[in-house]
């Protein structure tokens, strides 16, 4: 099944505080993040959801597996 494509603007909008759903983007693949409890509010430590978190992940003490906990749903566009 193919995923939908998202603009930055559609992904910013769910940033858990301008609608419910808590989405961030890594690889060009957008995740939702709702259902996590690190991610309450849309916050992250020191990072915020609706964005492509791409270039933070080498920051994070945590790898790409961290994102197999939740649905891919989407994709960025380019």
């Amino acid at each position: 099944m193919e995923l939908p494509v998202y603009t930055r603007k559609q992904l910013s909008l769910r940033n858990g505080q301008d609608k419910p759903e808590i989405w961030i983007a890594y690889a060009g693949v957008i995740y939702d993040v709702s259902t996590s409890r690190l991610w309450q509010n849309g916050k992250h430590y020191e990072h915020w959801a609706g964005q492509d978190l791409s270039e933070e992940l080498k920051d994070a003490p945590h790898t790409i597996s961290v994102f197999e906990r939740f649905k891919a749903i989407g994709r960025l566009a380019p």
